[in-house]
Parts: structure tokens; sequence; C-alpha cells
């Protein structure tokens, strides 16, 4: 399909309603934790500082959306990172409570120490990602 060809396919489509459709798995959600990427740039390349260990509480933890990561602490001095996508059709997750990760779109909630889905619909494990744990300094590996 060339550009122009799907571009005609979108507007005919109605623009009020891909607008309503797009922003449904934005997740909308107010409440939501997360972080814009560092002033260098360099954590969506991997190696660049995303947090500060005192950035992500015990049983909580953070959402970076610019880099699809989310960090949490499900016990004191434990730090682990998934991807930010949920498996059940592909929204950011928006926050992490009481050592769950929560997807704001259809209500699925993952567990903060592995990923493991607690709640459905979403049926698949949120997926590992690695980070580096230096003194208090969090960075992608």
């Amino acid at each position: 399909m060339t550009d122009s060809t799907r571009r005609a396919v979108i507007f005919s489509a109605g623009g009020a309603g891909l607008a309503a459709v797009l922003s449904a798995c934005s997740g909308g959600d107010s409440t939501a934790t997360s972080e814009a990427a560092p002033a260098d740039g360099q954590a969506a390349a991997g190696g660049g500082e995303i947090a500060k260990t005192s950035d992500i509480p015990v049983g909580g933890g953070k959402v970076f959306k610019d880099q699809d990561v989310v960090v949490t602490q499900p016990e004191a001095g434990t730090f682990k990172a998934f991807s930010a996508t949920c498996t059940h059709k592909s929204c950011p997750v928006g926050s992490v409570a009481n050592n769950e990760i929560i997807c704001p779109c259809h209500g699925s909630r993952f567990s903060a120490k592995d990923g493991s889905v607690t709640n459905p619909p979403a049926n698949k494990p949120l997926a590992e990602k690695k980070i580096t744990v230096s003194g208090d300094s969090i960075t992608l590996a």
C-alpha cells in the first residue's frame, strides 16, 4: 500500500473515529507514573541512567514510556525491569502499586516480581528487560 493510499484509507475512516481508538489505547490515566527520557538521550539506546534507586518505591515502581520499560522494586534492594507494553492489546502499562504492574486499558495486572499475569485478560507475562544497578544508579543494559 502506498503512502497516499494509506492516507486516503485513514482519512476515509474518519479522523475523529481514529482519534477515539488511539486515545482509548493510550490509557489516559492521569494517575499513571511515567518519566521522560534523561537529557543525555542515552537511555533509549541502552547504557544510560534511567533512574536512581531512591526513585523506585518498595512494592511499587515507575513506568518509563520513552524507553518502553517499567522498573519495579518488589522488595527492598531488589530491582526488576519489564516491557511497559501490555501483552493483551499492546497498550502501555500505566502504573505500579502493591507489587502489581497495572494496565489501564482493560485491567490486566502483572507481578512486579517476575512479570507474570496476576489478573487477565492478558495471558502472557511481560518480557523481562535487563538493567544494571550500580550504587544508586539504574541503567538499561
